[in-house]
């Protein structure tokens, strides 16, 4: 009896462990944009692979851009999002 081999899924990494020159910055958007959704949601850890403890420190740092007007909240609040009108 032929055995299938199972999907192994690529292991996941802390991007920030492994390039400590890799900066994680509020004033940064530009790398904080791919732990973002398109809708305004921060990525739960499980998927991006980011180990807790720079999990935490992504967190306050989206929400420091976002107080700071770094980056949106949503996307209502976007330029290029346009209003329905009536």
């Amino acid at each position: 009896m032929a055995f299938k081999k199972k999907f192994t899924p690529k292991r996941k990494f802390c991007r920030f462990c492994a390039d400590p020159n890799l900066p994680l910055d509020y004033k940064r958007p530009d790398i904080l944009k791919d732990f973002v959704t398109e809708r305004g949601k921060i990525i739960a850890r499980r998927i991006t692979g980011t180990c807790a403890k720079h999990q935490r420190r992504l967190t306050t740092e989206i929400k420091r851009s976002r107080q700071m007007a770094l980056m949106l909240y949503t996307t209502v609040h976007s330029t290029e999002v346009k209003k329905k009108s009536i």
